[in-house]
């Protein structure tokens, strides 16, 4: 999971601030890395590094990006290297100079990479994905305007839209990218599928339209522009320098089936998501819970509802709302500490989980409490929860999760762990409840999850991406040969 941006604006304007403002609010996309590179109309101006964006990026940095459009991302690693190397935006110097960054995971990269040796003689240099991306759309340009003369001049957005339906046909797996061509234009594109999210905007400025990419559309709002629509599954859009804008679908066949999991945990509650309001989706999944809390423990004696923050908090509130019992905050967050989900290695998150939280012992002592959280995958913070709140006087705990059980590998861009460390992996939910040591747990249904998220939007969705809950995957040849490979590398013995 990463997160991505790209703007065009004003030929006088410097768009360097504007990319770091928009990555400073989507930094809970990705905590390794960030990066910038910007663009004049000859001359491009770069800057990546490992850390948070306010780390990576001081004045001086600031400053030194030139230009009137560029790319941002923050990287949040998957199964790759964490090295500064593998930092985005990618950029590669042929043909004409070109800028890439990359939210998803291709799972036929080898093949990518393969192929562009062999018949581009193109070598990656790193083991991101995403490098073998930017030089698979580099080589489909290359191809495109070969023995052409005029250069940039001759390139046009048809030998665009040309490279990107190539590499729909080419590439397997989920991709949402922002791509950049000095001295040219951005150009977005998304999966057939949809699985990341993509929104485009724009703003004013003295008769110029500005157009930004974003990631999700708080970014949008945070910076002034107004959320024009999702980028659509298989689609590509080209803002030219100057302004222009064209689109088109370059797929042959899409289907529409975005994360679930997205709405679960990693968007930001006040963003909107292929017309689906995250904060609407997680409201509506603490409705359905409690009305199956109702129909399994109508005698549940839930004296109050505490959140686990933030992800877990909306649910709870409705929850609660629809349980008539009271709402509480019981832990406090300590801010300065990063999502431990997306911290690689089992050492750091155990860590990060025993300085993130304090309890308020007032909220917990003598009361059967309901903690929620936004769902339970190893289990590590679960578990650490549940007896922070026995320590603080809890008589009984009960545990409600958002989501269903997690028993399956997202191969789509989420670090989920090896099978075998979900905690839910060949548990029942009685089983899962006791491994984390709460009096009872009970865990979101699938169905419900899907009606909590269809309900909250406009769009016209039928369906999401579910795979870490039903293994059902929607995009790339998944096969038990492909899962045994990525076991081994997301395993926490792998990135001790």
């Amino acid at each position: 999971m990463c997160g991505i941006i790209g703007l065009v604006g004003h030929p006088d304007s410097q768009v360097g601030n504007t990319l770091y403002d928009g990555l400073l609010v989507l930094q809970h996309r990705g905590q390794d890395a960030a990066g910038i590179v910007t663009s004049d109309s000859r001359n491009i101006s770069h800057r990546r590094a490992n850390g948070l964006v306010r780390d990576v990026f001081r004045l001086r940095h600031i400053q030194a990006l030139q230009g009137s459009m560029g790319l941002g991302h923050v990287r949040y690693p998957t199964a790759g290297s964490s090295s500064a190397a593998e930092a985005q935006p990618f950029y590669t110097n042929s043909p004409f100079g070109v800028s890439l960054a990359h939210n998803g995971n291709l799972t036929n990269p080898e093949e990518i990479i393969d192929t562009l040796l062999e018949r581009d003689h193109r070598r990656i240099n790193t083991s991101s994905d995403s490098e073998a991306l930017l030089n698979l759309f580099a080589a489909e340009i290359q191809r495109s305007i070969n023995g052409r003369r005029g250069g940039l001049d001759a390139l046009s957005e048809e030998d665009v839209f040309r490279a990107i339906r190539a590499i729909n046909e080419t590439v397997e797996g989920s991709y949402s990218v922002v791509t950049m061509i000095t001295g040219w234009g951005i150009v977005a594109f998304r999966d057939p599928h949809g699985i990341r999210p993509l929104s485009i905007g724009t703003c004013e400025i003295d008769g110029f339209t500005e157009t930004l990419v974003a990631s999700e559309s708080v970014a949008m709002k945070a910076l002034g522009f107004e959320r024009e629509r999702d980028v659509a599954p298989g689609e590509a859009i080209v803002v030219r320098m100057d302004g222009t804008r064209t689109s088109r679908i370059c797929a042959d066949s899409t289907s529409h089936t975005p994360c679930i999991f997205e709405y679960v945990y990693f968007a930001r509650p006040d963003s909107r998501l292929d017309g689906v309001s995250v904060h609407g989706a997680r409201l509506a999944m603490g409705a359905r819970l409690a009305n199956r809390i109702t129909d399994e423990y109508p005698d549940h004696a839930i004296d109050c509802v505490i959140p686990v923050p933030d992800s877990g908090r909306i649910a709870a509130l409705e929850l609660a709302r629809e349980l008539g019992v009271s709402y509480r905050e019981g832990f406090v967050k300590n801010r300065y500490i990063g999502r431990t989900f997306i911290m690689p290695g089992q050492a750091m998150r155990k860590d990060s989980v025993r300085k993130k939280l304090n309890t308020i012992r007032h909220e917990f002592e003598g009361r059967n409490v309901l903690i929620v959280d936004d769902s339970i995958v190893r289990g590590n913070t679960s578990r650490r929860i549940v007896e922070m709140a026995r320590e603080a006087g809890a008589k009984k705990v009960y545990f409600a999760s958002a989501a269903p059980p997690v028993v399956h590998p997202n191969v789509y861009g989420i670090d989920m762990p090896a099978k075998h460390e979900y905690v839910a992996h060949n548990r029942t939910s009685e089983e899962v409840g006791e491994a984390i040591g709460a009096d009872w747990l009970i865990y979101q249904k699938l169905e419900d999850l899907v009606e909590s998220c269809l309900g909250a939007g406009d769009s016209r969705l039928a369906n999401f991406d579910c795979s870490c809950f039903d293994g059902r995957y929607v995009a790339g040849r998944i096969d038990q040969a492909y899962l045994d490979s990525l076991e081994t590398k997301r395993k926490d013995s792998a990135k001790a």
